[in-house]
C-alpha cells in the first residue's frame, strides 16, 4: 500500500539496484524522515511521491572519551577520508550538539547543552559506591 510510510529503525529498504539495504544507523534515519516529511507534505498537495535517494557521508564511533574513530565519505571531502583523535572527538560532539538541537529545539536544545556542562563541573568524576 503506498499510503503506509515507514523509516528508521522499523525500515527495511533496499533501493532498487543496491545489493544491501540502506544500514541501520541514525544518519540514514535522519535523511528517511525528512524525505518522508516532504512525501507526506507533497501528498497532501496531490504531487507524486518522490522515491529515497541515501547519501552515505561516513561513519563515527566514540569509544568513552579515550578516542573517537571515524570514517567522511562523499562530496564533503571528495572521497573517503579517515580521522581519529580529537578532530574526529570534535566532529563526534559537534553532530551530537546539532542533534540535541534537531531532536528538542533550539532553546531545549541550548539549554540542555547548558545544563551537561555545569554537570561536568559539579558532578564527581568518579561514582564510589
Amino acid at each position: 500500500d503506498p499510503r503506509i510510510f515507514a523509516l528508521g529503525d522499523c525500515c527495511h529498504c533496499r533501493l532498487e539496484g543496491a545489493e544491501r539495504p540502506v544500514p541501520p544507523r541514525a544518519q540514514a534515519a535522519h535523511q528517511m524522515a525528512i524525505h518522508v516529511y516532504r512525501n507526506l507534505r507533497g501528498a497532501i498537495a496531490g504531487r507524486p511521491l518522490k522515491p529515497f535517494v541515501y547519501r552515505d557521508h561516513g561513519s563515527l564511533v566514540s569509544l568513552s572519551r579515550y578516542s573517537t574513530l571515524g570514517s567522511l565519505m562523499g562530496g564533503l571531502v571528495g572521497g573517503q577520508l579517515a580521522i581519529h583523535g580529537r578532530i574526529a572527538r570534535w566532529v563526534y560532539q559537534s553532530l551530537y550538539r546539532m542533534h540535541l538541537l534537531a531532536v528538542h529545539g533550539m532553546w531545549r536544545g541550548l539549554g540542555l547543552l547548558a545544563i551537561g556542562r555545569v554537570n561536568r563541573i559539579i558532578r564527581p568524576k568518579l561514582k564510589l559506591h
